[in-house]
Order: C-alpha cells, then sequence, then structure tokens
C-alpha cells in the first residue's frame, strides 16, 4: 500500500480523500492556496504546504508546485481528486516522469478522452453506441461540412473536441446558421481550450444525462457499478444526481455496464472512470467519459457499499482489483444534492464567512463537506461547498430523507441554493423520476 499521498486538490473532495487514506493507514500531505490554510483537510493531514497564491494558475494548477510538494515531503503518489489537474495529461505524465504515482488513469488514456473526437472514435471501435454525428473534426470544405449536417438531421449542436464543463458549444436550427456557429464556437474553443477542433452531432431534443461507474485495474479486469441519473442540470452543470437512474432496468443496465467495462478490459483502464451517455427512447448515446472521481460518486457507494476513493488507491498501489462484476449488488436508492454558495435566484456567487453551520442527521443522510462555523468560503474556486446525500430502501424513501436533511441545515452569514433544492424535490415531475436535461432550465423560466 502506499505510504503517503500527495492530495492536489481543496474543499469537500480533498477531505474525502483525506479520510479514505487515512482509513488504510497512509499518511497524507495537503498542498493548499494562501486563501486555503484553514481548510479543514489542511488541518487535519499529517503534513501540509502552501504552494502559492489564491490564484489557481499559480497554486492548484501549478504543476512545478504540487510536484515540489511531493519531493519535499517523501510522498510516493498524488491524488488529483476532480477538476483542477485531474484530467491534465501532462500532469499525470510529469507526476510518473518525476518518479511519483498518479493516482488516475495513464497520461495516454487521459490524453485520448480529453479529446472529444478521438474518445468517439475510441468508443465506436469498443462497440459503445453514440450519438450520429462526424467522426472526425470538421474540416474548412463548407460543401461537405453542409452536406454532412443535412445528412445527419437539424438540429444539430456544434462542441469543442477540447470542451467540457458545458464550454464550447452550440445548437444549430437552420441551416443558413450552421457555418457562422461553427466559426464561433472555433474561437471559443481556441480561447477557452487552446483547441479549435470542433465537431458536429445530432442534437437530441428531450434525452436524460446516464453515466455508467467504471473501476478497472490497469492490468486488463474491470468492472461496472450501476448507473447514476444526472439529469437535473443547469447550463450542463450538474445539480442533483441519483442512483439508480429511475426507469432503467435491470436488463439494460447490464447491457449497457457490460460494454462499458469490456472497453475498459480492451484498453487497460486505469482507475475509477465514467461513461456518460445521453438516453432517449430507450437508447443510449456516448457523449465523453471522465477519467477521474466524479462529484456525485458518494450515490453509488450508497448503493453498492463499495468505496470508491479507497478503490482508487488501492489500484493505485497495484493491486489486481478484488471486486468481480458478481459481487456487485444495487440496493436501495441514493439522491444527492450539490449545495453551492450562490444565490437561489439569480445564481451569482455569494463568498463570506459562515457565521453558523448546522449539519443535517438523521437515517440514511450522508454530509461531504468541508465547511464549519467561522469558515471564510473564498471568491476564487467553484462555489460547491457541500454534497447532501440521502439513501433510501425506496427512492420515495430517500427523496423524504433528502427533504428533511434540507429543511434541517443551517448555513448562515452566507446564501445557498438550498431552498431551490427544496423546491425542486418538492415538485411532482422530479417526484415521478425521469425528467430530461432541459428540465430545470424550462422550469426556472416558469
Amino acid at each position: 500500500m502506499l505510504n503517503k499521498v500527495v492530495i492536489a486538490n481543496r474543499g469537500e473532495i480533498a477531505l474525502r480523500i483525506l479520510r479514505a487514506c487515512k482509513e488504510l493507514n497512509i499518511r497524507t500531505v495537503a498542498v493548499h492556496s494562501t486563501a486555503d490554510r484553514d481548510l479543514l483537510h489542511v488541518r487535519l493531514a499529517d503534513e501540509s504546504v502552501c504552494i502559492g497564491p489564491p490564484s489557481p494558475a499559480e497554486s492548484y494548477l501549478s504543476i512545478p508546485s504540487i510536484i515540489s510538494a511531493a519531493e519535499i515531503t517523501d510522498a510516493v503518489a498524488i491524488h488529483p481528486g476532480y477538476g483542477f489537474l485531474a484530467e491534465n495529461a501532462n500532469f499525470a505524465e510529469q507526476v510518473e516522469k518525476s518518479g511519483f504515482i498518479f493516482i488516475g488513469p495513464h497520461a495516454e488514456t487521459i490524453r485520448q478522452m480529453g479529446d472529444k473526437v478521438a474518445a468517439i472514435q475510441a468508443m465506436k471501435r469498443l462497440n459503445i453506441p453514440c450519438v450520429p454525428g462526424s467522426s472526425d473534426p470538421i474540416d474548412d470544405n463548407d460543401e461537405a461540412t453542409l452536406r454532412m449536417a443535412r445528412d445527419i438531421g437539424y438540429p444539430i449542436i456544434i462542441k469543442a473536441a477540447g470542451g467540457g464543463g458545458g464550454r464550447g458549444m452550440r445548437v444549430v436550427h437552420t441551416e443558413s446558421h450552421l457555418l457562422n456557429a461553427i466559426a464561433m464556437t472555433r474561437n471559443e474553443a481556441r480561447a477557452a481550450f487552446n483547441n479549435d477542433k470542433v465537431y458536429m452531432e445530432k442534437y437530441l431534443q428531450t434525452p436524460r444525462h446516464i453515466e455508467i461507474q467504471v473501476l478497472g485495474d490497469g492490468q486488463g479486469d474491470a468492472v461496472y457499478l450501476g448507473e447514476r441519473d444526472c439529469s437535473i442540470q443547469r447550463r450542463h452543470q450538474k445539480i442533483i444526481e441519483e442512483a439508480p437512474a429511475p426507469g432503467i432496468t435491470a436488463e439494460q443496465r447490464a447491457a449497457i455496464g457490460e460494454r462499458c467495462a469490456q472497453a475498459c478490459r480492451d484498453m487497460k483502464y486505469r482507475g475509477a472512470g465514467t461513461f456518460e451517455f445521453l438516453y432517449e427512447n430507450g437508447e443510449f448515446y456516448f457523449i465523453e467519459m471522465n477519467t477521474r472521481i466524479q462529484v456525485e460518486h458518494p450515490v453509488t457507494e450508497m448503493i453498492t457499499g463499495i468505496d470508491l476513493v479507497k478503490q482508487q488507491l488501492r489500484i493505485a498501489s497495484g493491486e489486481k482489483l478484488s471486486l468481480k462484476q458478481s459481487d456487485i449488488k444495487i440496493k436501495g436508492h441514493a439522491i444527492e444534492c450539490r449545495i453551492n454558495a450562490e444565490d437561489p435566484n439569480n445564481f451569482t456567487p455569494s463568498p463570506g464567512t459562515i457565521t453558523y453551520f448546522h449539519a443535517p442527521g438523521g437515517p440514511g443522510i450522508r454530509v461531504d463537506s468541508h465547511i464549519y462555523s467561522s469558515y471564510k468560503v473564498p471568491p476564487y474556486y467553484d462555489s460547491l461547498i457541500a454534497k447532501i446525500i440521502a439513501y433510501g430502501e425506496t427512492r420515495e424513501i430517500a427523496l423524504s430523507r433528502m427533504r428533511n436533511a434540507l429543511e434541517e441545515m443551517v448555513i448562515e452569514g452566507i446564501k445557498t441554493n438550498q431552498s431551490l433544492h427544496l423546491d425542486i424535490l418538492r415538485g411532482t415531475d422530479f417526484q415521478r423520476g425521469g425528467v430530461n436535461i432541459h428540465f430545470l432550465e424550462h422550469w426556472l423560466n416558469l
């Protein structure tokens, strides 16, 4: 087992990784910016290293600073969490060239999956169903581009090959707008991702967002751990997730899950990963693969009883996967609400001092959070401050427990989206289950 790990992240995921390390008797090194010296995981880690000023570019995105922290503390591995450098192939490569273990997939896997066109090409070779679209980046042959769009059928969506987080996308409904939309998306992609490659896909009108969690040991073995429904989104950012997905049958789960696991075996995938799909009219369509732990991983842990972060650590230490597919049983239902420091009406960030915090409790309630009374939420980073996870033997019980938990939780001193979650969960559409990815934005406009 690894004896010392650098946690190259902040907030709730850094604390989550630290706790998993402690359970496995792994010593921890917390790296932090000057704005984050009072983070809970920094206080609890065996060692801490300040890696720069508040700006992420000068701290959490600084590859030399993080590798230097590993060197001066004699750590053996680096866990990137999610966000920041978690899906940066260059970071993974530099970590391993410097003699450390990267807790995640190999750099070449991250690089391939990070380029959406390359990822789709790979998935087609691996028998994963994909959205109808261009197999290669769109070139400068306008007539061929217009012809391809006619063959696919409008509406279509233009996407940046290097995009992510909901950026670099544009929906086109008519041919007269296509070429201009491509040019605009290229310009955005060049500025945001330093990669102006774009591609087109059929724009599905009312899909759900369903994803499959996988684990691979990098030695040719892999399993899937069921699916999650992440359809409650605003501007492509997930807000509520649940597992299993309402309306997905055991047969559907097994069919798509086994395809994903086999794809991981074929590419010798190492660590935790997620295949993301759009789901419409009973069909799954691959959109991307996330080569890291997901924000919403707790709902999978709750329904399977498997600690995904501890599995990451065991795999990174060189252990073969101890789980067989027959070991993984789906039991009950779990829902996660992302609590953000933001105004629930206009979604503007709300940094500041938390004057009072009371975490909810009771049967089936889990709280993943780094906040505490008197903690100062900085203005420099993502607004996520807590995740409330509710588990129940049925979806109805999980929903009831989640509503109770949201009503119990008290966060004073800043604004949060707590009330928005309650409004969504009390609505009959969400209670029925199976809403599509456009539900929340339509609902907010009512």
